[in-house]
């Protein structure tokens, strides 16, 4: 068979199809149930002599079907290897699949001796880490695949001026109350907040489960919508000027002057202070946390990280990932690993997510002077870091399922929305367009969306 016989796009639709099917068996073997699945089925690699089971037994049929699936994803490993030898693939694509499909009989002689053995912790661990590490393997030959072997040169940013005074009277109007009100609102990034407050809420549902208090949630998300709003002004005011030359911001309320500077710090301070007084209302730690988030968003990530490095969106994940350390300590008053590690799935998904609006809004940031992804390094090579970044979000996701006690909802959500953002991001490699950026960038939205909806249901079992 010639290399032209296995066309590219059969290739990628294969590759992605593999990355998918391992996914699936790294977060059904990372869920707690299928601990209790196992037990079912204690000899390999037939079920108790049996290589059909009744459906009857729900744990055995678990336990049957991921051997089933386990089966066909190595069969879909070895052929999609394959097909990246026969077609003369990229040298790191071939040596990348081959070492993920020599782990794969590892990974499948470890399960054999989960199911019919007495393991412990560690050997579970080991098992998952070389799960992750074929997904890791199977993502990384996605992205280089996609990857078109020329690259596109840097957009040039313009300068930006150092000291240009605001001007106070620049597009002023004479709103009324109603206006007038609707712009102190849009300081606040609403935007933001349903999003930042699902996480807070999953970090409360996880800590409490389904002894969560309505107290505890009513003060930590009044708390955050003011540290959100808080942050949000300190952001507009910050960069009103920068605002007036990109297109999306330039009828931002500060950059309109709608709202004048003084009052908009005024109003900013004042969110603060009562975002504060609220989180102190239910323990020190969360204030410390909320004013952690302030000030890291509005002074490190606007004023140091966002105009002077590629890396500000990464770093700046920091900020977005608080409010699960926030909802946590609210229930604690601590720090446990779970709250790390979903404040992790959170600060791993921000590139993912907002390398899809950078590219959507590439020269506008060029004409603000920020050295986004897209505009210092391409396009090409954002898109590579959206593939990335996604599928470190979704080991991550799947790693928290093996620190909590989730159910299949969380396992199924984070498999069937995660294949969705799998699949716009594919389709963005090809279109390589404006819509096609916005598509994975609702995506990613509809991935973290129904993800925290599903922690916050599985733990409190409704």
């Amino acid at each position: 068979m010639a290399s032209q016989d296995i066309p590219s796009g059969r290739f990628e639709r294969a590759l992605t199809a593999t990355a998918v099917g391992v996914y699936l068996l790294v977060v059904v073997g990372a869920t707690t149930s299928l601990t209790d699945a196992a037990a079912a089925c204690p000899t390999w690699p037939a079920c108790n002599g049996h290589w059909v089971v009744s459906f009857d037994d729900p744990k055995l049929a678990i336990a049957w079907g991921h051997r089933v699936v386990a089966l066909a994803v190595g069969l879909l490993l070895a052929v999609t290897t394959l097909f990246a030898w026969l077609r003369d693939s990229r040298p790191r694509v071939r040596a990348t699949l081959s070492i993920a499909a020599v782990l794969y009989p590892v990974q499948i002689g470890l399960g054999a001796l989960a199911a019919t053995t007495a393991t412990t912790a560690s050997f579970a661990a080991v098992h998952l880490v070389v799960g992750m590490t074929i997904f890791a393997g199977c993502v990384l030959a996605l992205a280089w695949t996609l990857e078109p072997a020329e690259r596109d040169a840097p957009v040039e940013t313009s300068i930006r001026p150092a000291g240009v005074p605001a001007t106070p009277d620049e597009g002023r109007t004479s709103p009324g109350p109603k206006a007038t009100a609707y712009a102190y609102f849009q300081l606040m990034k609403p935007r933001l907040m349903w999003l930042l407050c699902l996480v807070a809420s999953a970090g409360m549902a996880l800590a409490a489960g389904p002894n969560l208090e309505v107290g505890t949630v009513v003060a930590t998300l009044t708390g955050g919508v003011l540290s959100i709003g808080a942050s949000g002004t300190f952001n507009h005011v910050l960069e009103r000027d920068v605002d007036k030359r990109m297109s999306r911001t330039a009828d931002r309320p500060a950059a309109t002057a709608q709202i004048p500077v003084r009052n908009a710090v005024a109003f900013g301070l004042l969110l603060a202070v009562a975002s504060l007084a609220v989180f102190l209302s239910v323990n020190l730690l969360v204030a410390v946390l909320g004013l952690t988030a302030i000030v890291y968003y509005s002074v490190v990530y606007t004023l140091l990280l966002k105009p002077n490095t590629v890396q500000n969106t990464v770093i700046g994940g920091f900020a977005g990932s608080l409010p699960a350390l926030i909802g946590w300590a609210a229930v604690t008053d601590g720090v446990g690993l779970p709250a790390l590690v979903l404040a992790g799935v959170i600060f791993l998904w921000t590139p993912a997510h907002f390398y899809n609006l950078a590219l959507a809004y590439k020269d506008d940031y060029a004409r603000g002077g920020f050295p986004m992804m897209p505009v210092v390094r391409g396009e090409v090579e954002t898109r590579k870091h959206i593939m990335l970044w996604l599928g470190a979000t979704l080991l991550a996701a799947g790693a928290l399922a093996t620190v909590t006690t989730l159910g299949w909802l969380y396992a199924l959500t984070t498999l069937v929305f995660g294949a969705v953002f799998l699949a716009a991001v594919v389709k963005l490699h090809h279109d390589r367009d404006e819509r096609a950026a916005f598509r994975s960038f609702h995506a990613s939205n509809a991935y973290l969306g129904a993800l925290l909806v599903a922690i916050v249901v599985d733990a409190l079992a409704l």
